[in-house]
Order: structure tokens, then sequence, then C-alpha cells
């Protein structure tokens, strides 16, 4: 592979610790959460004591003050784990960002602690049954009244659904304004207490997906849910589309980060096998097609590789725009399903069991191109700024 220079030494002892993390603490109990469908609270915890949350967050609210390489090395080695289970890269760089830059000083000391330290897990409603991609179409309303904006609606496709209890909500404030009418409003599932006791706040099925078994991706549902004005992310509403806008890109380029690393996962595992694996008296690696076959997705792994790291230094600058990000997601995410598809198919049958890595490399690898937004939507949107 071509050497990186994004990180520094620094960086690479804390990929150390990650990988350790994940082999000690994570994989020995992945079988028991796909299963279940969520992982356990308790790993949170033990995350945040690691220092593993909310890195990139100031010291004075609960983080370590990290650069963003340090979330990336997170991101990295978590996909190298072929790990789905974690909802960490939303809950702390997604959720947490929001908050820092936009949300009251008082919201960010309430909240960004908490969920440092993994006491408290995020997570971020924005998805309808009858609005995906298309954010405008929102109809999850919050009325004012008094002190308080009453929520009522409904969300699907929520991940960390079922384990988190600070969830911010996209809502319109002002229907009749359309894009310029959404904001949005931070909802605490436990504020009497105990967990699910907000009146009217309720969590609908766990989501049985194709892929990502492990992670709790659920409905949620508000009814009548009263929430303090406080709790209005940006003081003011309608502001919650620009913040989205704004925002969007570090969560498109994410998947980019998450797509390289499983990338090369597989093509690690591919060489792998191919190497120890015989067919009419000769290993698999012998055969023309499959060196060809390889060296071709050796090709694009790298050129994913050095486009996607591109991109973060554009970002550490503050210099990725959302066409480029947006570009970046759709390509990416394409080259991934088709290396994945590659790779299974030296593996033969078995590529399709699923015990072996491959097999839950590529089932997971198709829902790159739907979230984050489908990779069409992504493509109109880069091709706007040609």
């Amino acid at each position: 592979m071509i050497p990186r220079t994004l990180f520094t030494p620094e960086h690479e002892t804390f990929r150390d610790s990650v990988r350790r993390f994940m082999q000690e603490e994570v994989m020995p109990h992945d079988e028991r959460w796909q299963e279940q469908g969520y992982v356990d609270k308790e790993l949170w915890k033990k995350a945040g004591a690691n220092g593993f949350l909310c890195a990139s967050m100031p010291e004075e609210y609960g983080g370590a003050g990290a650069d963003r390489l340090y979330s990336v090395v997170l991101m990295e080695e978590q996909a190298r784990a072929n790990n789905s289970s974690l909802g960490w890269g939303l809950h702390s760089e997604i959720v947490a960002p929001y908050l820092l830059r936009y949300g009251s000083e008082a919201l960010k000391k309430k909240y960004l602690p908490k969920m440092a330290s993994g006491e408290m897990i995020g997570a971020i409603a924005m998805s309808e049954p009858g609005a995906g991609s298309d954010l405008q179409a929102v109809r999850t309303s919050a009325v004012r009244d008094g002190d308080h904006f009453v929520i009522n609606g409904s969300k699907t496709f929520i991940t960390n659904g079922q384990n988190a209890n600070v969830i911010i909500v996209v809502c319109k404030t002002d229907k009749a304004l359309g894009a310029k009418g959404t904001s949005l409003i931070v909802v605490e599932t436990d504020t009497l207490g105990e967990r699910n006791s907000t009146p009217g706040f309720r969590r609908g099925r766990r989501l049985d997906k194709v892929g990502l078994k492990s992670q709790d991706t659920s409905e949620l549902f508000f009814d009548n849910v009263r929430v303090p004005v406080d709790n209005l992310i940006g003081g003011h509403a309608g502001q919650g589309f620009v913040q989205l806008m704004q925002q969007l890109p570090q969560e498109r380029l994410q998947i980019c980060l998450q797509g390289v690393a499983a990338m090369e996962r597989a093509l690690d595992e591919t060489l792998a096998y191919v190497k120890e694996r015989k067919a009419f008296g000769k290993a698999i690696w012998e055969f023309q097609n499959t060196r060809f076959k390889l060296a071709e997705v050796q090709a694009v792994v790298l050129a994913a590789r050095a486009f996607v790291d591109a991109c973060m230094v554009a970002h550490l600058k503050g210099e990725l725009d959302a066409a480029r990000a947006a570009l970046a997601k759709a390509w990416v995410s394409e080259q991934q399903g088709k290396v994945m598809d590659e790779c299974l198919q030296l593996f033969g049958g078995y590529g399709y069991m699923m015990e072996y890595p491959i097999a839950e490399l590529f089932v997971n690898a198709r829902v790159q191109r739907i979230y984050g937004g489908t990779n069409e939507i992504m493509k109109e949107l880069a091709s706007r700024s040609m």
C-alpha cells in the first residue's frame, strides 16, 4: 500500500489501543449482539473510560480535545474489525458536533460530558416513513406552547434508536416556510429518571435489516412530547436546514472512511484465502484470472484511499464543500460494492456463508449507497457545482 502521511506516531499508538479494545472487548461479543440486535450499554461506558467517545470534543465538555484524526482512527479500526454494531461514529462525530457548534452553553454542559463518558447515547432523527433523503419533506412538527415545544410525528431508520437517550429531532416549527421552517430540537428520553419515561415518547420496532444486524436501527414515535424551548439548537427556530447542510459533508466523509477501511479488510481476507485454498491441484492465487482480478481490486482500493485522504485533508482545513463530499460518498460506496462482489466471488461457495467475514462485508456494504443520502441525490448535488 502507498504510505499515508496523515497520521503521526501518536495517532498510530492510539490506533494500537483501539485495535486491542476491538479484539478484547468488542469482537468476542459480536455474535451475541447480532442475535439481540443491539450492543450492551456497558460497552459504551467502557469506551468512554478509554477516551474513545467524543474524542474531538473540548476537554471542558468532557472530551479529549483531540484532533479529528483520532476520530478517523476509531472509524477505520471499527470498519477493519468488520464490526457494524457500534454507533460511536454517529454519536461522537455527528450528534456531538451539532451540540458543540450550534447548541447553547447550557445544552453543551448538560449533554456533552455524559456523552463522552458513555452515560448518555446520542442519535439524530432525520428520516421519516415518507421522507428519507428529501429533508425538506419532513412532517414531524414542533409547535410552540409557552415555554415548551410540543412534538408530534414519527421517525424511522434511526441508528442507536433503541439505546439513545439524547436525540436530536429534525422538526418543522413552521410548515408554511418549507425548508426555512425546519429546526433541530433535543429530546431527552429519560426525563423522569427511568428509561423511556418522557411522556409521549415511544420506541418502535428494532428494524430487521439485510445487514448491520447488531446495530439498533429503530422507529421512534413522538405523541405530544413536551420539550423546553431551551432545547432548540441554535436559539432561534428555522435554522435547522442550514445546520444540517453544514454538517452533512462530515457524515458523508465518515461513510467514505468506513468504506475504504472495509475494502482494505476485504482485500486482505481474499488474498489470504486464495493463497491457501487449492483447486485443480494448485492454489487459486496461481490462476491468472485470480491475480488479474485482485490487481484490479487493489488499484480501486488505492485510488479510493488517496481520494478519501485528500478529502480528509481538505476537511481538516475547513475546505471540504458539500459537492465534493457528496461525490466522494457516491463514488467510494459504489466502488465498495464492486470490490466486495469481486472478492466474494473468489471465495466460491464459502463466500456465501456468513461464517466467513467476506459475506458480512458484502452484505453490510449495500447500505452505504443508501444512508447519508442516496447516491442518486449525491450525484445531483455534485453535478450542481460542475
